[in-house]
């Protein structure tokens, strides 16, 4: 296997906790915004919010993700590109309202790149939504005492997590960035316990 692969353009289970929280903050833009997902897989995310007229965009660096995203959407524009290679240059760069990046930031090997491309992407005062698996002391310490531990950060996944953030090491990862961090979220779960954590950022005027 040379990639992260998709043989379908189904919603991913995390879609279920995830997608409420960012239809919220994207729910009252104008009709003439431009959202961008990173790492937008095969599509299903950003098909949820074709309802709106807002223009679309989706990069993938999965070949395979790309194929199912463009066969189920045509009318979403998706695009591979490698998304920790400087993307200064993009077409889109700075002409973005919203960029999201949903369970993508743990799968990247540069992080920092992946988090100064958002930035590039945006608008001035445009705002990032991203998720990532939550990880806190308490989370970690039912993981151990659970014997769970293997289970959760298993090396057995090809292109799986690599990864563990928390959101100390998230919010220092955007704010290096040149984000504002506004917002914290846990979302599926119990507080504390939760699946994923969702970060909202502001890109400063």
């Amino acid at each position: 296997m040379s990639e992260y692969a998709y043989n379908n353009s189904r919603l991913a289970c995390s879609s279920l906790y995830i997608l409420p929280v960012v239809r919220a903050y994207v729910q009252e833009l104008a009709a003439t915004s431009v959202i961008i997902d990173i790492g937008c897989g095969n599509g299903s995310m950003l098909a949820q919010l074709r309802q709106q007229g807002w223009e679309l965009h989706g990069l993938e660096m999965s070949a395979s993700g790309l194929a199912e995203a463009q066969k189920a959407y045509p009318d979403i524009n998706f695009s591979l590109a490698d998304l920790t290679a400087d993307l200064a240059l993009h077409p889109l760069a700075g002409k973005c309202d919203v960029v999201i990046s949903t369970e993508v930031v743990e799968h990247v090997f540069l992080p920092r790149t992946f988090a100064k491309n958002s930035f590039t992407f945006l608008k001035p005062n445009g705002v990032l939504i991203i998720s990532t698996p939550y990880h806190g002391y308490l989370k970690n310490l039912v993981l151990a005492l659970t014997g769970k531990m293997d289970r959760h950060f298993t090396a057995l996944w090809d292109y799986g997590h690599i990864k563990f953030w928390s959101k100390r090491t998230l919010t220092l990862l955007l704010e290096e960035a040149g984000f504002q961090v506004k917002e914290f979220r846990g979302v599926g779960r119990v507080p504390f316990l939760w699946k994923s954590m969702i970060l909202i950022a502001i890109k400063p005027d």
